[in-house]
């Protein structure tokens, strides 16, 4: 245990001085290394100044990365570190960088294979450790790593690869002297931007605010995917695709900022109010129909966007205005109206009706190309009426020309062909076998096609001098009419941008407004005091599950107990309340209601949990290890402003063992005073209590779940009480759980022998051989029986002789 309990000291407590001068705040270098794919990013930097690396887990980014953006505009990194083979978007965020007078990083790029992730993994084992043991194998360094630092997030880890190979590359914190020692780390610390609440992966999972699942579609089993029964999936109530990922986006990074929260809450009460709700039926068709105008936009400075773009960029713009003209008309003391009504500007109606009166959205759907409307521009109305008089004129052009042709043929048609022009066709004779035998006089042979041959003739060229390309000079003038139309849009696209990203936030807004109208949920207080009181508050999944949901009260604070311990028996529902309170906190840092009766919710900075209920696990790690890790986490990272759950801790090793572990870590919080976190903990220890093993404190509360025996059956009730369960009630639980009556007793007898230390004795019982041979015996007396025999009584052999010894043997 003496190496071990290292891992549960703070931070501060494992740093060392590295050398005797260290470099004063003046020489202070930070270097920051970003990876970016498929819209996440991971990052991590180096502070030269305590020799501290500081992570960030994989998280969301959008297009334009504003997460990296503010990230830099609290850190100002000396150098940025990324791989040389990059996305799109990392490489225009760094060229606008470059551009950036007032602040220049030097951007250092290594190749690809500097970021993969075994190469990280060995970087970071290779580096040098101050606080551990000069003699530990790189095998005993992993568990301390995986306590520290999450290895399962790829993007942030490959990050770490990047970011220690450019900072032993210029040996920062190392002497020139000694290049066999590794980059040297006093610190892991976890980075979150400034009042973004912190979330791990595990808690992410263990609370089930995002679950995917396959979809069940036959034709997207290998590749789609969607939502299951999750916080996300019944919060999002989005009609655009950019409104839900924003919405993921606010998932992914809850805020302490009031402003933001209480921005985001007048909004829902607005909607949430009854006289309201046709307002909010009005803005949902509407939002429905706005689409990506970023993409759209991208697609409308081709050469020639197609049909789709024109219709997908009206429909938006018109809904826009729309949305405009329905919240003028709201009150305007609410932020987002007012920004709405300010930033809709008259440029989107110049748009919509300069879109409507050029773009002749039939037609361009007929011919699937760019059209123009009647009285746009003259000269292709001209083009058109002559094009739509061709075919009765050809028709006696025809006539004519059947005329003076030879007397074999009996029909004839004039038809024009766009970049050939008009051309006499007749259908090809019997004895035209070759091109030689397609020759006429006065004609010009042109192709044949399917029996019918094609000439130009006298009046046809007359016709084309006279008439011209009338199609092909049709689409020119048109195209001309569009791109002028075009630099139009984008010269005015400005304000597109900001409509986007506003009907984004007034999607996620109204789709919160409307899963709390559908569910019954109430808008919390937010304080920025430490306390957590939830009054009658429920489960936001487990309610949608069962038709009786019991409600329960959670109250936290320093004058009425920051750390609570429940005990009760398995099932009783320890672990929903656990996920419960997680649930509604989260909830109230995104601007969500909250499903209770009444909340009041301090601003915590983290969410930190330890649950059994985990998609996955580090590989090569026993159960019992990742729990510490974890609760490593826990107790490293949480502030007086965090909230833990803890579920079962100690429970996957020695009883003994676990029990001494789980009582370290309460009494270490305990001992915080006012920097104890929101600690809610469950647990089947009951000797915890018992045995008095925690130290008096007025943080302490204790509480446990409330049951009944009716008979011997247990009954749960789901209620919350104070004091502490008296048993573990588990052979109530083993029956409920179908164990049979004669192993439960059993298990209660050598129990009850244990307990009291006296000898517990084998069931006088036949041994598996005997038994075995008893059932061979009655087999074959069974098969010598003479079943036609009627004085045998078979139903009484089957009852007093087979099944006897069935019941032996089992």
């Amino acid at each position: 245990m003496s190496e071990d309990s290292n891992i549960l000291q703070e931070p501060e407590s494992r740093a060392v001085s590295i050398n005797e001068d260290v470099e004063d705040e003046g020489n202070r270098e930070i270097f920051l290394s970003v990876f970016v794919q498929q819209g996440q990013i991971g990052l991590s930097y180096y502070d030269s100044h305590d020799y501290s690396l500081h992570f960030m887990p994989d998280t969301m980014d959008n297009s334009d990365l504003h997460l990296l953006d503010r990230v830099i505009q609290e850190l100002s990194p000396n150098v940025i570190i990324t791989s040389a083979k990059q996305e799109h978007s990392l490489t225009q965020f760094i060229e606008k960088l470059e551009l950036n007078r007032e602040y220049t990083p030097e951007i250092v790029m290594f190749p690809n294979a500097n970021f993969g992730l075994e190469v990280s993994k060995q970087r970071l084992l290779s580096a040098h450790l101050p606080s551990l043991p000069p003699t530990i194998t790189e095998s005993e360094k992993i568990p301390y790593l995986s306590s520290c630092i999450p290895l399962d997030s790829v993007l942030m880890m490959r990050s770490i690869g990047g970011l220690l190979k450019c900072v032993e590359r210029r040996s920062v914190g190392l002497d020139l002297e000694d290049s066999s020692t590794g980059v040297p780390i006093l610190q892991f610390l976890t980075y979150t931007l400034k009042d973004v609440v912190y979330i791990d992966r595990d808690t992410y999972s263990a609370l089930q605010i995002f679950k995917s699942e396959l979809h069940p579609s036959v034709f997207k089993l290998h590749s789609g995917e969607k939502e299951g029964l999750s916080l996300y999936g019944v919060l999002n109530r989005c009609r655009s695709k950019f409104g839900s990922l924003l919405l993921r986006q606010w998932f992914h990074r809850p805020t302490r900022d009031l402003n933001i929260l209480k921005r985001r809450q007048e909004v829902i009460r607005f909607f949430t109010a009854p006289r309201n709700f046709a307002d909010l039926n009005t803005l949902q068709s509407c939002l429905r129909n706005i689409k990506n105008i970023s993409t759209l936009l991208h697609k409308m400075s081709s050469s020639n966007p197609k049909v789709a773009i024109w219709q997908g960029l009206y429909k938006t713009v018109y809904s826009a205005l729309c949305i405009r003209d329905t919240v003028r008309s709201m009150p305007q003391c609410i932020h987002l109206f007012s920004e709405i009504s300010q930033n809709f500007t008259d440029d989107l109606f110049y748009i919509a009706t300069y879109i409507s009166k050029v773009v002749d959205f039939e037609g361009s759907i007929a011919e699937n190309r760019f059209t123009v409307r009647p009285n746009v521009d003259p000269v292709i109305d001209e083009k058109k009426r002559k094009m739509m008089g061709l075919p009765d004129f050809l028709t006696d052009v025809a006539r004519a020309e059947l005329e003076n042709l030879d007397p074999r043929f009996s029909t004839c048609s004039i038809i024009y062909i766009p970049l050939i022009g008009f051309l006499l066709s007749v259908p090809r004779l019997p004895n035209m076998l070759d091109k030689q035998s397609f020759e006429i006089e006065g004609l010009d042979f042109i192709f044949l096609s399917k029996d019918q041959l094609h000439y130009r003739s006298t009046r046809t060229k007359e016709l084309d001098s006279m008439l011209g390309d009338l199609h092909c000079d049709t689409i020119d003038l048109e195209m001309a009419v569009m791109r002028k139309l075009q630099a139009s849009v984008l010269q005015r696209s400005d304000c597109l941008y900001k409509v986007m990203s506003l009907c984004a936030e007034l999607d996620c807004l109204i789709a919160l407004a409307q899963a709390s109208l559908d569910h019954g949920y109430c808008c919390p207080t937010l304080t920025p005091n430490h306390r957590l009181a939830l009054i009658e508050s429920r489960h936001p999944l487990l309610e949608l599950c069962t038709p009786v949901f019991v409600s329960n009260t959670y109250i936290s604070s320093e004058t009425e107990g920051k750390v609570k311990v429940i005990t009760g028996p398995n099932s009783s529902g320890k672990s929903i309340y656990l996920k419960q309170v997680g649930l509604i906190v989260f909830m109230a840092l995104i601007g969500s209601d909250v499903p209770a009766k009444e909340a009041e919710i301090g601003l915590v900075d983290g969410i930190f949990s330890r649950m059994h209920s985990r998609e996955s696990v580090s590989v090569g790690l026993s159960t019992f290890m990742i729990d510490v890790n974890q609760m490593t986490h826990s107790l490293n990272h949480s502030t007086g402003d965090s909230l833990v759950l803890v579920d079962e801790f100690g429970k996957g090793t020695n009883t003994v063992d676990g029990l001494s572990l789980l009582t370290a870590c309460l009494n270490h919080w305990l001992r915080r005073g006012p920097q104890c976190p929101h600690l809610l903990m469950s647990t089947c220890f009951h000797s915890l209590i018992q045995l008095g093993l925690l130290s008096d404190s007025p943080l302490l509360a204790l509480l446990t779940l409330e049951t009944a025996i009716e008979g011997e059956e247990l009954v749960f009730l789901y209620q919350v009480k104070n004091g502490i369960c008296q048993s573990s009630c588990a052979a109530n639980i083993a029956t409920l759980a179908g164990i049979p009556d004669d192993l439960v007793k059993r298990g209660v007898e050598v129990s009850e022998l244990y307990r009291t230390g006296r000898t517990i004795r084998k069931m006088d019982r036949q041994s598996s051989d005997e038994q075995y041979s008893r059932c061979v015996e009655e087999v074959e007396k069974f098969f010598s029986m003479d079943l036609d025999d009627p004085e045998l009584d078979l139903d009484t052999y089957l009852k007093d002789e087979v099944l006897p010894t069935l019941e032996e043997r089992h």
